[in-house]
Order: structure tokens, then C-alpha cells, then sequence
């Protein structure tokens, strides 16, 4: 967790930039906030920590230290060992493909679509009675993108059945309309 101030997107001072780009640079996955936004959250954790200065970084709820410490870590290559990496998209999207035997990649989700082919699919897939988990791509930019190429499909909505692409709404409707589309969702073929 880093506290900063302002957010990674927006930093709003040079050293939280710099702890930013540090942390962006190794691929560590990290959360913020922005101590701005709570003066007494700013004011408590320079006590609670003895740390009188901001970005602070935490990992499992340990100070790590503030910008000089952490150029000193990653100067001496630690940094890396003490904090926990993004995991690479390519295996996020596996995991995420896998979340739920039947797993539709649209924009918006089952209570509210957000594009006319991601509705016609949730009639269609509602209509089965099949169990189903959605991701809005609307919400990830990198998956989004990324999935495109990972699946070799470039449009969304996208369906998954058992980790493995069955196809978007057009192949969705011909497999429903020839009969084929319920026994894939169960897993029968």
C-alpha cells in the first residue's frame, strides 16, 4: 500500500511521482491513497509510522520506508524480493478465462449491459438457465486489450466455456439455434 500524495495516475508531488514510476518500473502490484483526502488518516500515520514524510510504502502492513529507501532497495536489487510482482497478463487472463466454467467477457455486466450485442448474449445465455460469471472490459483497460490478442478474437462480447473461446454473439447464436450451444455450456462436447 502506498500512501501518496494525490494518485498514480495524478501524483501531486514530485517524489510520489518518483515512487510511482519506481514501483510501475519492477511490475510491483500495489494499491493507494491519497492522503489528501483524509487529513487525519495524513496527520495519524506520520505518528503511527514515525514517519514524518510522504510517499510511505507498506508491504503486509510493515513501513518499508519512504522515497530514499526505497531507491536505496532497489539500488542494492531487494526491492524486487520484498515486494509482491503484478502477475503477468498472460496469466491473469488464464486465471480470469478459468474464474467460472462459463465465463462472458462483455461490456457491462449480467444487471446491465452495456452495448447491444453483450445484451443479446445475456438474453441468450439467461434463457439457458446455465450458471455464469461476466468481467466488464469496460472496467480493465489491460484486459481488455489484452484478451483480444490472447484469445486471437478481436470484438467483444466473448464467451469462455472451461477456460477455452467458444466465440462472441454471432457463433453463440448459430450454436443456440442448431441446438449445439446448450451441451457446450454444460461442458458436453
Amino acid at each position: 500500500m502506498l500512501f501518496m500524495k494525490g494518485t498514480p495516475q495524478e501524483p501531486r508531488c514530485g517524489f510520489s511521482k518518483q515512487m510511482v514510476e519506481i514501483l510501475h518500473k519492477h511490475n510491483i502490484q500495489f494499491s493507494s491513497f491519497d492522503i489528501f483526502s483524509d487529513e487525519e488518516v495524513r496527520q495519524g500515520l506520520k505518528t503511527y509510522s514515525n514517519w514524518p514524510t510522504y510517499p510511505q510504502l507498506y508491504v503486509s502492513g510493515e513501513l518499508i520506508g519512504g522515497l530514499d529507501i526505497i531507491k536505496e532497495l532497489e539500488a542494492s536489487e531487494e526491492l524486487d524480493t520484498i515486494c509482491p510482482k503484478a502477475p503477468k497478463l498472460e496469466e491473469r487472463l488464464k486465471v480470469l478465462t478459468n474464474k467460472a466454467s462459463v465465463m462472458l467477457f462483455m461490456k457491462g455486466n449480467k444487471q446491465e449491459a452495456k452495448c447491444g450485442f453483450s445484451k443479446q448474449i445475456l438474453e441468450i445465455l439467461n434463457s439457458t438457465g446455465v450458471e455464469y460469471e461476466t468481467f466488464d472490459i469496460l472496467e480493465d483497460e489491460e484486459v481488455r486489450q489484452g484478451l483480444k490478442t490472447f484469445s486471437n478474437w478481436p470484438t467483444y462480447p466473448q464467451l469462455y466455456v472451461r477456460g477455452e473461446l467458444v466465440g462472441g454473439l454471432d457463433i453463440v447464436k448459430e450454436l443456440k439455434d442448431n441446438g449445439e450451444l446448450l451441451p457446450i455450456l454444460k461442458g458436453e462436447n
